[in-house]
């Protein structure tokens, strides 16, 4: 998985949550967590109107 969170930029809207194909994505207590089922698809960047998550496909950001 190489879906980054940049917490000081994301506002727990849960865009995210609600557009990820794989439910990887959930919105805890006002806290987003990713899990292991993650497939770096990278919806969820382009459902983010914060730009608050970055997917890197080569192993780094």
């Amino acid at each position: 998985m190489m879906l980054t969170i940049h917490r000081e930029i994301c506002g727990y809207c849960g865009a995210c949550v609600s557009v990820c194909p794989e439910g990887a994505l959930e919105l805890i207590d006002a806290y987003l967590e990713v899990d292991e089922k993650c497939i770096s698809c990278g919806i969820c960047t382009k459902a983010c109107p914060l730009g608050a998550l970055e997917v890197d496909h080569e192993g780094r950001l």
